[in-house]
């Protein structure tokens, strides 16, 4: 997805969807102490806050002598009672920001474990159509937004409600006619926040995404201000620039006001319930109808704390709007279901293979060893009526090299991804030892690969963290032989680490601090300690140096032996001992055969396409 849509998606105004948030609200399951806190002290605040008033009052009408001379003689007692509300007010109030702090934290783990186990568990193709920034979004914003919400919606959702229908319940049992002029209010009151709430959510999304394409342009003209002055675009980006703010300080503006014109009009509202409290039961206190001094004060505190809950309960209202979009994208990654995975059968066979072991056996039941992969009549879409193999077959031995050539796009990728089972083929099917690889277990299959990829990937830490990655228990004995048996012991021991020997040099966030060329080869010191049976180098030497690329091959042609390997390759010149060379276009297989079988097919495509790089090689050589 991208940021512009995720973006737009921000800026609906959404239904509450009641069905999504029964689910995210079934993540506070495993913390039932919190959310006991939440709920039960949020209803035991509002009888306080609600019987606070009443309290007193009850002091009120005994000091002023409403009880007669001797009800001085019970101050004392409702004072105690008074004192005890307040602490108890005060040990909730602590007792809320812990359980709030345990729920947010404890809620947000568990999210974030559930989306980041649901990421291992999806194919390839679930990454293929979506950004990276789009996936940490869900783990790191969305997760906090929802989670930020939660514990404090709980607790406003009980106090809020139980102090309504507590101040409703208290003045009409005092006294009715007071209680029903008093709640006048609270229609008026409800639609003013309403409608005002309404209004400041939408400005409030069109300032966070004007926000974020400042932000986004911002950062995109420092990285491109080279090309900008090149192109004497510095005017025109200016004033983009100059567009975004002003769109910026029109939101900002627009929200600030209607902040400032609903705080006035809730406190206006709240005003004339004091008003009317003040005027019909200060008439009954003159006339000595029944209303005491202390009644008409608490009367007067019901109508203030009337406006507080119902601002409360709207805010959160409003703030489940704003956070829906993201819930809706963090349910969606949990609840994501892998495209690939093992059938039900096959997850008996592990369950039982798990419970009793058989010797010699592989964890799903099978043959530990792979004899033989055969490709038979395999076809595969990503999208349907594109299809990108067509009738693909053919078999791998251990000690049989598979390379394979082709433009761009002719299915090379699509063939080392489904033999790996990133994908699973369309059509036709993919035998291991004579059954199909669908009825073996994934994991088990896909342990048994080692990749070399075009562009090596190197995980932040010490060239030993990368090399063991694949084997945290080997040895640095083991290392440094995986090390020398790829031809890059010699460079690792020359790296200066701040302590230690090579093998505990930072090579940086993603190998920064490493050439391509090293980068690569502590990939094939990884791959190799990992003892894989099965081999794909993708292009591992398009990226380097002739010197390089000559080690590079040295130690693929000792890793390779008598293991099953595919190789794709852009040079020609270094598939010319593999024993299968299939030259793809448009996704079928146009020649197939050894260097020297192809290379004697007079009009042959790949006896041109090698004869063509051979020169231009050549020619490099010559002039460099």
């Amino acid at each position: 997805m991208s940021a512009e849509l995720e973006l737009e998606e921000d800026l609906q105004v959404r239904r509450v969807d009641w069905r999504l948030w029964r689910r995210i609200v079934g993540h506070l399951r495993p913390h039932p102490r919190a959310v006991a806190i939440m709920i039960g002290g949020g209803s035991i605040l509002a009888g306080i806050e609600v019987a606070l008033p009443l309290v007193t009052a009850r002091i009120i009408d005994l000091a002023s002598g409403a009880e007669g001379p001797d009800g001085t003689d019970a101050i004392p007692g409702w004072g105690v009672l008074y004192g005890v509300m307040l602490t108890a007010f005060a040990l909730l109030v602590f007792l809320f920001i812990r359980a709030a702090g345990t729920l947010a934290t404890g809620v947000a783990f568990d999210l974030r474990t559930a989306c980041f186990d649901r990421l291992q568990s999806l194919p390839f193709s679930y990454f293929d159509v979506r950004s990276t920034g789009w996936l940490v979004a869900r783990v790191t914003s969305d997760v906090t937004k929802v989670t930020g919400l939660l514990p404090w919606f709980l607790l406003d959702l009980f106090w809020g409600s139980g102090m309504l229908i507590g101040i409703l319940a208290a003045m009409f049992w005092v006294d009715a006619g007071l209680g029903l002029a008093v709640s006048v209010i609270v229609p008026p009151l409800a639609i003013a926040t309403w409608w005002f709430k309404r209004r400041m959510l939408h400005s409030s999304r069109r300032i966070r995404r004007t926000n974020s394409k400042i932000t986004a342009t911002y950062n995109e003209t420092i990285a491109g201000v080279r090309t900008t002055r090149m192109l004497a675009r510095e005017a025109g980006a200016a004033a983009e620039f100059r567009d975004l703010s002003e769109e910026m300080r029109f939101w900002t503006v627009r929200n600030a006001l209607q902040s400032a014109v609903y705080l006035p009009v809730v406190m206006s509202l709240g005003s004339i319930g004091v008003g009317l409290a003040l005027w019909a039961g200060g008439v009954q206190v003159r006339d000595e109808s029944g209303l005491t001094l202390g009644t008409l004060i608490a009367f007067m505190q019901y109508a203030v704390l009337f406006s507080q809950p119902i601002q409360e309960l709207a805010q959160r209202f409003v703030d489940l709007q704003n956070a829906q979009a993201a819930a809706e994208r963090v349910q969606e990654l949990i609840d994501e279901e892998p495209a690939i995975g093992d059938s039900p059968d096959v997850l008996a066979r592990i369950a039982a293979e798990a419970d009793a072991p058989t010797p010699g056996r592989a964890s799903d039941g099978g043959d530990p060893d792979i004899d033989s992969v055969v490709f038979d009549h395999v076809g595969h879409w990503y999208v349907e009526d594109e299809r990108v193999l067509d009738d693909v077959s053919f078999e791998l031995r251990p000690g049989l090299t598979l390379a394979l050539v082709g433009h761009t796009g002719s299915g090379k990728s699509t063939i080392a991804g489904l033999l790996a089972r990133w994908y699973e083929p369309t059509e036709g099917r993919i035998l291991v030892n004579g059954v199909d690889y669908r009825e073996r277990g994934l994991d088990w299959w896909q342990s048994r690969f080692g990749v070399v990829q075009q562009v090596p990937h190197l995980f932040t830490g010490t060239v030993r963290d990368n090399v063991r990655y694949g084997r945290l228990d080997a040895s640095d004995d083991e290392i440094r032989a995986a090390l020398r048996q790829v031809h890059a012991l010699d460079f690792v021991d020359a790296l200066k680490a701040d302590d230690g020997n090579g093998l505990d040099f930072q090579v940086g966030e993603g190998g920064e601090r490493l050439s391509i060329g090293q980068r690569q080869l502590i990939s094939l010191a990884r791959a190799f300690l990992a003892d894989p049976p099965i081999f794909i180098m993708d292009e591992a030497t398009s990226s380097v140096d002739a010197e390089t690329e000559s080690a590079i091959q040295d130690a693929v042609e000792s890793i390779l032996a008598n293991r099953i390997s595919v190789v794709i390759a852009h040079r020609l010149s270094t598939i010319r001992r593999a024993d299968l060379i299939l030259l793809l276009d448009h996704g079928r297989v146009i020649e197939r055969g050894s260097h020297d079988q192809l290379m004697r097919l007079e009009d042959g495509r790949y006896r041109r396409l090698y004869l063509d790089q051979f020169v231009d090689e050549a020619e490099r050589r010559v002039l460099g």
